[in-house]
């Protein structure tokens, strides 16, 4: 007890010495309670909740009786507290039906949002659901199914109105669970989204209903789209509409690659560089066109009345975007620094980013998980940081006419060395140019795209908004040029394994301390860095993988992963590859497929032999098995044989399972362990009595 009250001593007296740096901590303590909500496998029963709540009393009571260190301590043990209980509520306010088996039918809804799929399908999402046969208690409250073929020709030339109710066939399943055990779980992020199926259809889509009154924003917002996309036909005016109004409908799959390619694609999401350069135009306008009038600059606080137009800007802009999170969390961002210049308030400051991260995990604690919060803080934060430290420290860019340049290179050098990792982390890419492609283009979007569209804006009113969108279309044919240049580079992206759990959380740790704590104690957080770096490099990645479908196999090899089919099964294979750091396509890793034993596909690794059985044809070929065996088959299996048999009823239970290279078995859901989005137990391929029936 001794040792541990000296410990709590010495602390708090270090906390102490943090007086008035404490509060960017504030939104780190209320992370870790988020995060921890998410970190179990089994959902939190009341108990615990009950318990973090008395922890969270005790520390605020603890911080209100007892000033300094000592109230640190507490105000972090009630954040974190608190993060907890708002994930829980988050997950439970967003509680909807969720499909439990696969449909096949008619789908009924109202079109709430459209977007593109990963195959370049256009896909709607409907709310107010009817599925023939379906209770509306287990309907989902929202589905999102993709056009193929005939189906997406007729809505693209028929055009769907948005809000309008419509009709079709389609084939519908739950949300798809991890590709991997510990991989990115869509149903998760399809649960606080209240998606409760995905689906295709290749049948025509009817129009039930026209839009009624309801959902004017998201009408209005697709209409400027088109509009745009009238003005500026093909993947200028896709690319237009997706910056002006959040609608990437029109932005085709080559475009998005070459984007990503060369880390240009943040340009294309409504997100704080966009919200940011409108914002700052606005104030720096009407700021401008106050001053020109001395009467007026001499008796009106032209710096604040520019600031509160800056803000009626960014709203009308959030507004007509949609308001996913990425625009809010600009939008929050924004309002937060141009607040801090009506209070009198430094507008780039730590606090300030402390305070927009607050009030957006307040709103959507789920997004702590995603790239877009980590990726969106972790540039502010580090930007801030060092300007702030140039400020101080009096170290100037070089002349003024050379300090604009400087600035933006220096901007894009920290947001890219800041953000690297953690986009290396979810989308296991480096874009090797990207640094030169923003510094050519990021300054074209702040300089001719954002002005450009404010003055169409302006224009709509006497209908010469063309004048403003032919000015735009330049800077996006700017844009798309040099993410095309660095998409052509030799080497242009490079590929990185997926890192551990353990690794981002460490990173962001040991920055963290680096940036925010004061004093030489901060140069302690280069160890979290250092480790995390250790461990990335480190990982290893299973030796066996199996979709949770079982059709389709991936075994280590020493070439990269090698893959059973060619084809077949591709979005899976893709993530497996990608989570390798592999930049092989699915044809490519199939042909190191060690060999093949007739229509069976067989591998030995580590302790066991890979049997997989492609289909029924396959299954002919075997009729028993050994204890060294592991069987896979998308279909049911009946063997006689000691051998571990993994076919289509067994991996509906178990989802996707990798072993390791010591033969360890791991499922990606385990029936003992649930939590509010696991899904149900068991999922059947049998539809409802009309889904039979056709």
């Amino acid at each position: 007890m001794g040792v541990v009250t000296m410990a709590m001593a010495g602390l708090g007296a270090a906390l102490d010495r943090q007086r008035g740096h404490l509060f960017p901590w504030a939104p780190v303590a209320l992370g870790l309670g988020i995060g921890l909500y998410f970190v179990p496998r089994s959902e939190p029963g009341h108990w615990v909740f009950l318990t973090i709540g008395l922890i969270g009393a005790a520390g605020a009571a603890l911080a209100l009786r007892r000033p300094g260190g000592g109230a640190a301590l507490g105000w972090a043990a009630a954040l974190v507290a608190a993060g907890s209980g708002l994930a829980a509520a988050r997950a439970h306010w967003n509680a909807a039906p969720v499909l439990t088996a696969r449909y096949y039918g008619p789908v009924e809804g109202r079109v709430v949002a459209m977007d593109r799929s990963a195959s370049d399908a256009l896909r709607l999402t409907l709310d107010r659901v009817r599925l023939d046969g379906v209770p509306p208690g287990r309907t989902p409250a929202r589905v999102r199914i993709a056009l193929h073929g005939h189906a997406e020709g007729l809505a693209e030339g028929q055009g769907v109105p948005p809000g309008a109710r419509v009709m079709t066939t389609g084939h519908l399943a739950p949300p798809q669970g991890p590709a991997e055990p510990g991989g990115f779980d869509f149903r998760r992020h399809a649960w606080f989204q209240r998606l409760g199926a995905v689906g295709y259809t290749r049948a025509p889509v009817l129009v039930a209903a026209p839009p009624g009154r309801a959902l004017r924003l998201f009408r209005l917002r697709m209409a400027v789209a088109a509009r745009v996309r009238a003005a500026l036909p093909g993947d200028i005016g896709g690319f237009a509409a997706a910056v002006t109004t959040g609608d990437r409908s029109g932005v085709g799959q080559p475009v998005l690659e070459a984007l990503r390619a060369s880390n240009l694609a943040h340009l294309l999401a409504i997100s704080g560089l966009h919200m940011g350069l409108l914002a700052g135009f606005v104030f720096g306008a009407v700021r401008l066109a106050l001053a020109a009038v001395p009467a007026l600059a001499l008796r009106l606080p032209a710096r604040k009345i520019a600031a509160g137009a800056a803000i009626l800007a960014a709203a009308g802009y959030f507004a007509l975007s949609g308001g996913n999170v990425a625009t809010e969390r600009a939008f929050v961002m924004t309002s937060v620094v141009l607040g801090a210049i009506l209070v009198d308030r430094r507008a780039f400051s730590l606090r300030a980013v402390a305070l927009a991260a607050l009030i957006v995990l307040s709103l959507r604690p789920e997004a702590l998980l995603g790239p877009g919060f980590q990726m969106s803080f972790a540039a502010t934060t580090a930007l801030i940081a060092v300007f702030g430290n140039l400020r101080d420290w009096r170290i100037g860019l070089g002349p003024r006419w050379l300090q604009p340049v400087a600035g933006v290179a220096l901007s894009s050098l920290v947001a890219g060395l800041a953000t690297a990792p953690v986009a290396a982390a979810h989308f296991n890419t480096l874009a090797h140019y990207g640094l030169a492609a923003n510094l050519l283009a990021v300054p074209v979007m702040g300089l001719v795209v954002i002005p450009a569209a404010v003055l169409a804006a302006l224009l709509t009113a006497v209908g010469l908004e063309g004048i403003g969108l032919e000015a735009m279309g330049w800077g996006l044919r700017w844009i798309l040029a040099v993410a095309h240049w660095a998409e052509s580079l030799p080497g242009a992206r490079g590929h990185v394994p997926s890192p551990g759990p353990w690794v981002l959380p460490l990173f962001a740790l040991g920055m963290l301390v680096l940036i925010l704590w004061q004093g030489r104690a901060r140069l302690a957080g280069a160890a979290p860095v250092a480790a995390a770096f250790l461990l990335w490099a480190g990982v290893e990645r299973p030796a066996v993988l199996i979709a949770d479908d079982g059709a389709l196999v991936g075994v280590m090899t020493a070439e990269g992963r090698a893959l059973s089919k060619p084809r077949g099964a591709g979005f899976v294979a893709g993530i497996w590859l990608e989570n390798d750091g592999d930049g092989a396509d699915q044809a490519a890793a199939a042909a190191r497929w060690p060999g093949a034993e007739g229509r069976l596909r067989i591998v030995r690794t580590g302790p066991h032999r890979i049997v997989h059985v492609t289909g029924k044809r396959a299954l002919a070929a075997l009729t028993t098995c050994s204890a060294q065996d592991v069987v896979v088959a998308p279909l049911p299996l009946s063997l006689d044989g000691p051998c571990l048999v993994l076919d289509l009823p067994h991996l509906r239970q178990t989802g996707a399972i990798a072993f390791d290279a010591a033969g360890k078995l791991r499922a990606a859901r385990d029936r003992r362990h649930r939590r509010l989005w696991s899904g149900p137990d068991r999922e059947t391929d049998r539809g409802t009595k009309r889904g039979r029936r056709q």
